[in-house]
């Protein structure tokens, strides 16, 4: 099994260890629910040096890349822009959903998803060599990834790093810095203010303990799975894949069709129009709704993606695959331990910023 730079470090924490997508990954350091609540109303930090950094650099990377990603990273006009994009296959399906950020001129980095990395590799690579050969793609395994989240987060980090504060207090969302050999990005998976820093691995266990001393508490997958489920934030291998196209899967506005650009997956994406759309529930009875769970709609059957329990609302809420024709507001049921039970259709997001965006009261 795969281990990050701090994996000593979430051992001697006492950290829960299991394998997600082959990596040994803390799921909480004692208790998911306050460390859901701590990245909610303070601080916390999450150790995600299982994603992988592709730095692809050359005079073509833009064009490159405008073929290559459903967004347009022409969109990002100067160095330090971020972008969420999905790279597609041939038949409109998603092969992984990321950020892009321009570095430079020619210089672009990926943050792509550690299940799929290997499969992004050598999609990324066999594009290359059909419309770009020149270009240089280099997996940055050298790096880790430490993300600093919650209405804390970015003070907090300046307390340990103060360093950093010039260049990274003027970012707005989606922009990053380079400062010396590390990058601040105000980007994050939780629906919270914060960072993500990629910086050299050899320096992550000192990163780690300067936040921790400065009060940012260390959360697990457990904990980000729900901050982001409230967040209205997908999760690659369950709320899309390859089988699905992002214009299913809540994910239309990271597609780019109005610049005249051919994208891999453009003519699919055209040829297939979507009949299905993700929306969330809300759950209007007892019980917790769990992905791959039915979902009946006036308009037809859909399927629960993701589901939980969403501590900020201290009640189960999911995303969910429906027909099209499902609109917010409709009361739907859902199978959960063989009961048909009731369920709000909502708009996500449910939570952002800390503040709950869907009626209390349904």
């Amino acid at each position: 099994m795969k281990t990050t730079p701090l994996n000593a470090v979430h051992h001697a924490m006492g950290a829960k260890m299991v394998d997600f997508a082959g990596w040994e990954m803390p799921v909480h350091y004692g208790s998911q629910l306050e460390e859901h609540h701590c990245v909610r109303r303070d601080a916390g930090m999450f150790d995600v040096s299982h994603l992988l950094a592709v730095d692809i650099a050359g005079a073509g990377a833009r064009g490159f890349l405008r073929r290559l990603l459903a967004n347009d990273v022409a969109k990002l006009g100067q160095p330090g822009k971020a972008l969420y994009s999905c790279m597609l296959n041939e038949s409109g399906g998603v092969l992984d959903d990321l950020i892009v950020y321009r570095l430079s001129e020619d210089r672009f980095r990926l943050v792509v998803n550690a299940g799929t990395a290997d499969k992004d590799m050598a999609w990324i690579a066999a594009q290359r060599a059909r419309f770009a050969p020149e270009l240089t793609v280099t997996p940055r395994r050298d790096l880790a990834i430490v993300a600093v989240q919650g209405p804390q987060a970015r003070e907090k980090t300046w307390r340990a790093l103060p360093q950093i504060r010039g260049a990274s207090e003027p970012l707005s969302y989606f922009q990053a810095a380079l400062v010396a050999d590390q990058m601040v990005a105000r980007t994050g998976y939780t629906g919270e203010d914060g960072f993500e820093i990629i910086l050299p691995a050899e320096r992550a266990v000192a990163l780690w303990n300067a936040l921790k001393a400065r009060g940012v508490a260390p959360a697990g997958l457990g904990a980000r799975d729900t901050l982001r489920l409230e967040a209205g934030m997908s999760l690659y291998g369950q709320d899309m894949d390859e089988s699905v196209s992002p214009l299913e899967s809540g994910l239309t506005w990271t597609v780019d069709m109005k610049a005249p650009r051919d994208f891999i997956g453009r003519a699919a994406l055209l040829a297939r129009p979507a009949t299905r759309q993700l929306l969330g529930l809300l759950l209007l009875d007892k019980g917790v709704m769990r992905g791959h769970q039915k979902v009946r709609t006036a308009g037809g059957m859909g399927e629960i993606t993701s589901g939980g329990f969403a501590p900020t609302l201290n009640r189960s809420i999911a995303l969910a695959r429906v027909p099209k024709e499902v609109v917010a507001g409709e009361t739907v049921e859902v199978e959960v331990r063989d009961k048909w039970l009731h369920a709000k259709v909502v708009k996500p997001p449910f939570v952002r910023h800390g503040k709950i965006l869907i009626p209390r009261k349904l």
